[in-house]
């Protein structure tokens, strides 16, 4: 038996093969592309890991500039008084020591006014201890302050944060998952008065390159967080909220970047004053490691 076919009939096999062919391509292509991505997300995600059990490295003293500038003004958002603090920090000396020098104060008021010239505060001058966050918050360890030095103390205590949020938590920060550090956590300030970090967390969120080193950029905030100040016969009651983020080298652990920002709410009372007023003090700061070490 002859089985007639028309040309088109033909043509309708051919393009059916050919379009079977295709797919099966197309299968094999997507199959293809699948793996490699599998295979990429896998390798990606085994990079994308934080290296484990390191330590800083110091490679003998390093030198910060850490500058914060604090902005006060009243309840309806008028500036009333701005100062900048400039520092410079170092790290990495003998025995584990960091010191100060060069710490200077500049005041201006209102809002557009010139900076003053700034002030040396001369007892800061090679200001020097063992690089340990909780030994500064012991009653002598700021013997040799002013009572009224509160900017100065700060100085002290976020660099001290800084390198701790940044270099202790590799072992528990994993890629955009953020990590609780404490929760209503009582703070003594010694000769200033108390704080309590109502929730510190940290996130690590990427990483990023600064000074030639390739790094874990890690972002810190601390919300609602109560505050009572008693300072030289002023009083200060309210609320903190402070944030920034942290680049820190995935090689050495050194702090190659890093930001503040705090704004603090609250009812001020000075000296021979009878009612408070409402505040809102403003300060964001940065330390930058400078060219020579």
């Amino acid at each position: 038996m002859r089985i007639r076919t028309t040309p088109t009939f033909i043509s309708g096999l051919v393009l059916w093969a050919v379009l079977g062919l295709l797919g099966q391509s197309l299968f094999v292509v997507v199959q293809s592309l699948a793996a490699q991505s599998s295979s990429t997300e896998k390798g990606s995600t085994q990079k994308w890991n934080l290296p484990q059990g390191t330590t800083v490295k110091d490679f003998g003293p390093r030198k910060y500039r850490f500058t914060v500038d604090y902005q006060t003004a009243n309840s309806k958002g008028e500036m009333l008084h701005r100062q900048r603090l400039t520092g410079e920090y170092m790290r990495g000396l003998a025995g584990g020591e960091v010191a100060w020098k060069n710490v200077t104060q500049a005041d201006a008021d209102g809002a557009s006014a010139p900076l003053g010239a700034a002030e040396k505060r001369g007892f800061m001058e090679g200001f020097h201890y063992t690089n340990n966050l909780s030994n500064t918050m012991k009653p002598e360890f700021f013997k040799g302050f002013p009572t009224t030095a509160v900017f100065e103390r700060n100085l002290v205590w976020d660099t001290g944060m800084i390198e701790y949020f940044g270099q202790n938590f590799f072992e528990q920060l994993k890629l955009n998952e953020p990590y609780r550090v404490v929760s209503n956590q009582d703070v003594n300030l010694p000769d200033v008065g108390t704080f309590r970090n109502h929730e510190v967390v940290l996130e690590w969120i990427g990483r990023s390159q600064r000074n030639g080193q390739d790094c874990a950029l890690i972002n810190y905030q601390a919300f609602f967080n109560p505050l009572e100040i008693v300072n030289a016969g002023m009083t200060l009651k309210g609320r903190s909220d402070y944030w920034g983020q942290i680049w820190v080298s995935l090689v050495t652990k050194q702090i190659e970047y890093g930001t503040l920002n705090e704004s603090v709410v609250g009812e001020l009372k000075l000296p021979g004053q009878d009612t408070a007023q409402i505040i809102n003090v403003f300060r964001s700061g940065t330390l930058e490691p400078l060219s020579e070490k």
